[in-house]
């Protein structure tokens, strides 16, 4: 199978954005410039403080017409949604949020246990006959044998991690800088393993291998794992750690030396799991309907200038 590479917040399906993908910056007549400020003046009407967004308002292309209906059927969806997880992936799961989407639902999910990770799967909807098909529940291509992966990682490297969330916490205590809610982490993200302030993601073939296996034993302890792979041969070039901070309060540039020096601290900090780091520091606010902060000011190290861990 084929890992696709996973670095923005949300996931890898259309997300609308308030109108402002139909942003057209470079028309400077005066219907343009109209059309330009409403698109600017609705996508702020989106923005929401990220200490009250718990995924209220995320929004799906086309989810219009499904959202009703599958709010009607959220029992049968749900119990769809978990034997198709148990059925196909050996693994028990929560469902936390069912958006509508464009002739589907998708529907957001959590692991019981570990591995731990956040994942999806879509649930098509017929809108003519306001039926739910919950005979034919799927997942997009390795997003949730990317997701496994992912969970399988943080077990193996649990210290490592750990000594990476002692830091962020640390310095969410110390700096007026806060992570998500755990709610929007749980409602809206499907990244894989999640925290408030980070998510893995997985980028490799190879990593095929492990997946398999995890098939074969779905409850095979941390201990194991930790056996069959060994920090030596893990290819930091496989896994993106990415971390996003905000402001603690609103109305609050990104700070540029705190930035800083959480990007210098990274660099030099030893132990880490090994990949490829990424920072961003946005100001105060997200976008309800996208479940992530898109705005200019947002402060990054990213590709290609990721913060490299061996």
């Amino acid at each position: 199978m084929k890992y696709k590479k996973i670095i923005t917040l949300s996931i890898s399906i259309p997300i609308l954005l308030g109108g402002c993908m139909n942003l057209d910056v470079g028309n400077h007549d005066k219907n343009g410039e109209k059309t330009e400020a409403n698109s600017q003046a609705e996508y702020n009407q989106n923005l929401i403080s990220v200490q009250d967004y718990t995924g209220q308002g995320y929004e799906l292309d086309g989810g219009e017409e499904t959202t009703k209906i599958a709010e009607a059927h959220r029992e049968e969806i749900e119990k769809a949604v978990k034997t198709f997880f148990l059925d196909k992936y050996k693994t028990k799961v929560k469902v936390h949020h069912i958006v509508g989407a464009l002739n589907a639902a998708s529907v957001f999910v959590e692991s019981e246990g570990e591995p731990h990770f956040h994942t999806y799967a879509v649930v098509p909807i017929d809108v003519k006959a306001e039926e739910v098909l919950t005979d034919k529940v799927w997942s997009q291509e390795g997003q949730v044998e990317s997701a496994i992966n992912s969970g399988i990682y943080a077990m193996v490297f649990d210290q490592e991690l750990g000594k990476l969330d002692d830091y962020l916490a640390k310095t969410a205590k110390q700096e007026p800088v806060v992570g998500m809610r755990q709610e929007a982490v749980n409602n809206v993200m499907a990244s894989g393993f999640h925290t408030i302030y980070y998510y893995i993601t997985t980028f490799d073939d190879s990593l095929d291998k492990v997946y398999l296996k995890y098939l074969k034993n779905p409850n095979k302890s941390k201990e194991e794992w930790k056996r069959e792979i060994k920090h030596s041969k893990t290819d930091p070039e496989s896994f993106y750690v990415t971390i996003h901070l905000f402001m603690e309060k609103p109305n609050t540039e990104p700070d540029k030396s705190i930035f800083d020096q959480i990007v210098k601290d990274l660099e030099n900090m030893e132990g880490l799991a090994p990949g490829q780091y990424s920072v961003f520091l946005h100001d105060n606010t997200i976008n309800k309907k996208a479940g992530s902060n898109s705005q200019e000011n947002t402060l990054e190290r990213s590709d290609p200038t990721y913060i490299m861990k061996d």
